[in-house]
């Protein structure tokens, strides 16, 4: 049986996007079970609605506070049965009424090297700050803001000529490669947390085509099994 994501969505839906393709070519074994919105219609929902998944607009206008809304999300997601809870590109920081609801169980992906430029405008502070690498990273999520253990990361450099929308660009091709490859290494079970490091195991990690696309992260990475 393969394992069931629920994915949570604001806008456009991009990485959705590059979650349900790695799964329809068969590089990453999770099933999207439901995408889930705080927007009543998100391109995203498109996306979804393309390949004949549920999706649910849960409205924050109709709950007084952020944990009555964060439960009533928690009972809508908990309804598909998820394995896992993706965020992708969801504009809003969950309390524990929904994390203690997926406890270990939902991660998320950031626009740039954590913990360097947390929160929104990640692009935006590199170029500003004038780092010359930026990149992406994919993290378990708790209470605080973009501070869960890292799952993994992608560099991305930072040109002198670079403007926010470009950087953008650069990162989030990034993000289509990096998100389904660690969902993958998620749904194989080879990630461990221990403290605030996350711990992969490679054993005997051999890509079952091509177009795997954890085989990148084989390729580029110095891994000692």
């Amino acid at each position: 049986m393969k394992h069931r994501l629920a994915v949570l969505v604001s806008g456009r839906g991009t990485n959705l996007q590059a979650i349900l393709d790695a799964a329809a070519r068969g590089s990453l074994q999770m099933e999207v079970v439901g995408v889930f919105s705080d927007q009543p219609e998100p391109y995203a929902f498109q996306r979804a609605k393309e390949r004949g998944i549920p999706t649910v607009f849960v409205d924050p206008a109709l709950y007084p506070d952020r944990e009555e809304y964060d439960a009533a999300l928690a009972r809508e997601v908990g309804a598909c049965r998820p394995d896992s809870v993706a965020l992708a590109g969801f504009m809003r920081i969950l309390t524990p009424a929904f994390l203690d609801a997926f406890p270990g169980k939902v991660v998320n992906i950031h626009p740039a090297l954590l913990p360097a430029f947390p929160g929104l405008g990640g692009q935006c502070q590199a170029i500003d700050y004038g780092v010359r690498y930026s990149g992406c990273t994919v993290h378990f999520v708790d209470v605080e803001m973009d501070s869960g253990p890292i799952i993994l990361q992608s560099v991305v450099p930072v040109y002198q000529n670079d403007t926010t929308e470009t950087l953008t660009e650069r990162i989030l091709s990034k993000e289509h490669l990096t998100y389904p490859a660690a969902l993958q290494l998620l749904a194989e079970g080879r990630l461990k947390v221990q403290g605030r490091r996350v711990v992969i195991s490679w054993e005997g990690r051999v890509p079952r085509q091509p177009q795997d696309c954890v085989l990148e992260w084989l390729k580029i990475k110095d891994i000692k099994i």
